[in-house]
């Protein structure tokens, strides 16, 4: 990249840092401003409208400028689908520029609008497995027919929970599932579309609530339309201000630590901060219909 060296000569990159920024040459200082430090599109500028960036190194090595900048801004309105969070957020990238009579010939920017979703604490699942990874070209099942494999599958009952302002939110969920105990890691998956997914796409914590058998009456409030469903059963407020519904079979408390967005859901997975375990027996639900999980029958084993 370097000109004007002899053979196996090469001058060394020249770097420059903070301070040292405006006594940079004049020419360089000008590509810098133009090249296209992220957060310039409309989409992201309407999300953060207070974004700074700062310039924080460049280094050039013949007609190659690198310039490394960091971005700072408040997620303020929707981005791609995301509702507000009001969450300050941090990122960082790189820009790779080639400089041809002072002018800026090309530009590889390693940043991608993805990278201010993760600052968010907010990834993405592929709508579509890499080509690597398909191993049949069957394609995929009819619809009834995986509504019908969803049908044999047994769950538990649970109304996840979490506060909007000074505002209770929930809804009834059977999409639960405890991922590991060390550490102690569960996730929920959640409608997009639902009335309470903003508070906990907002929300640092969120509340999951196991009905118990004698609770039937509970998740008829939460199939409801009422707005204010917290107002119609008795709760309290956990550790962290989560809503936990008395009379539960079991009721946990956790820190939303990710967000996976997955089409018409999001994943959230969460670290568990505090649990309690009541002896009552909890609820059942198997193909639209409730069941008591104190009478279930236990299988012998065949010999």
């Amino acid at each position: 990249m370097a000109r004007g060296l002899g053979q196996g000569q090469r001058r060394r990159p020249r770097r420059v840092t903070g301070g040292n920024l405006h006594a940079h040459h004049r020419g360089f200082r000008h590509v810098a401003v133009g090249c296209r430090v992220q957060g310039g599109d409309p989409a992201t500028r309407r999300a953060f409208p207070d974004f700074t960036t700062t310039i924080d190194e460049l280094v050039e090595d013949g007609d190659q400028l690198a310039i490394f900048w960091t971005s700072r801004g408040t997620h303020r309105d929707e981005l791609h689908g995301i509702p507000t969070t009001n969450r300050e957020v941090t990122t960082s990238g790189s820009n790779l520029c080639t400089v041809v009579d002072g002018r800026l010939s090309s530009e590889r920017v390693t940043w991608h609008t993805r990278h201010l979703l993760t600052a968010l604490g907010i990834s993405t699942v592929r709508d579509d497995p890499a080509p690597a990874t398909i191993v049949s070209p069957v394609g995929e099942p009819d619809p009834e027919l995986l509504k019908g494999f969803n049908r044999q599958f047994v769950t538990g009952v649970t109304v996840v929970s979490t506060m909007d302002g000074d505002r209770a939110r929930g809804l009834a969920v059977n999409a639960y599932c405890s991922i590991s105990l060390d550490p102690p890691l569960v996730m929920v998956c959640i409608q997009r579309t639902s009335s309470t997914w903003p508070a906990l796409f907002r929300a640092t914590h969120l509340g999951v609530n196991v009905l118990g058998r004698d609770q039937r009456d509970v998740v008829s409030v939460f199939s409801s339309k009422d707005p204010d469903k917290f107002a119609r059963i008795d709760w309290r407020p956990g550790p962290h201000g989560s809503p936990l519904i008395a009379g539960s079979a079991a009721m946990l408390e956790a820190e939303i630590q990710e967000r996976f967005q997955a089409k018409t859901h999001t994943i959230f997975l969460c670290r568990v901060r505090h649990a309690e375990v009541d002896e009552g027996a909890p609820m059942v639900y198997k193909a639209g219909r409730f069941f008591d999980g104190g009478e279930l029958t236990e299988l012998v084993e065949v010999p």
